[in-house]
């Protein structure tokens, strides 16, 4: 078994993935539905010819560079694992910092039921999580894809977070003009156009709507900065991620916009600018 997956691994190297052995544990464990751990200990009298054949249809189609997550179809987010497909972006672990700083928000609130937004849900890691990690909430989550809006429903299934509402929806367009939150929350696409050609592979798998936005990357988050005071209740914040090079501009937008009362910026753990936190009267 260990040269199955050093054997593996190499392959994989050669091509570009650095991650080639870690990769080649996460399609065994796959296939033996197993933990690591537990397919070190015992995984060996668990392989049959059916599992090698289909480990290695696995490893010739990610020496490719087609996203070992759509191949396997899941990914792990938050400690949980969720369905994805190539209807929705691949989720990052970098988008837990918003999961995060969300539930700590959320924990701090003394109303009874907040109300959460999530725009461009994708997969639904972000409504999802956040629903199960702050139970008390009442969750909607809009997106422009019904192909994504069909597996972020899945993994609200799957997972049991079974009562937030989904809704198809081009930015705020489906709400109604009474409608508010006390929290909106967002991953938007902040990849400028011309960076895209030079992004990698696996990337570039990822739906394109979910990745890039103009030609600094800022025409949706410009939208979202805009209009989400009227759909904040007095004191509500609006949580974002963001392109590395985008603290800046943003801060500028927001300087000038005298809806808004506080930003706070904080990095991820590769010391790289990533969530915004804008508040408002």
């Amino acid at each position: 078994m260990n040269s199955l997956i050093t054997d593996a691994a190499m392959r994989l190297r050669k091509v570009g993935i650095d991650a080639g052995e870690a990769e080649a544990e996460m399609i065994l464990c796959h296939l033996l539905l197993s933990e690591r751990l537990e397919m070190y200990l015992e995984g060996a009298g668990k392989i049959t010819q059916a599992t090698l054949d289909k480990f290695e249809e696995i490893v010739k189609r990610r020496e490719t560079r087609y996203p070992l997550q759509y191949i396997l179809a899941e990914q792990y987010f938050y400690g949980r694992k969720f369905f994805v497909d190539e209807a929705v972006m691949i989720p990052t672990p970098e988008t837990e910092l918003l999961c995060e700083n969300a539930v700590r928000y959320l924990s701090t609130l003394s109303v009874e039921s907040p109300a959460v937004l999530d725009i461009g849900t994708g997969a639904g890691v972000i409504s999802v999580t956040v629903a199960l990690e702050a139970p008390q909430i009442t969750m909607t989550a809009l997106d422009i894809s019904a192909d994504a809006l069909e597996v972020a429903r899945k993994n609200a299934t799957d997972l049991g977070a079974d009562k937030i509402k989904f809704c198809e929806s081009d930015l705020f367009s489906a709400l109604g003009d009474g409608e508010s939150f006390d929290l909106i929350l967002s991953n938007p696409p902040y990849i400028a156009d011309g960076e895209y050609e030079g992004l990698p592979p696996e990337v570039k798998a990822d739906p394109r709507v979910a990745l890039t936005s103009g030609s600094r990357g800022l025409d949706i988050i410009e939208k979202l900065i805009d209009q989400a005071p009227k759909y904040l209740k007095p004191g509500g914040k609006f949580m974002f991620e963001i392109g590395y090079d985008q603290a800046e501009w943003i801060a500028e937008i927001v300087d000038n916009d005298s809806r808004y009362r506080s930003h706070v910026l904080f990095k991820d753990l590769n010391d790289i600018d990533r969530l915004y936190i804008l508040s408002v009267y």
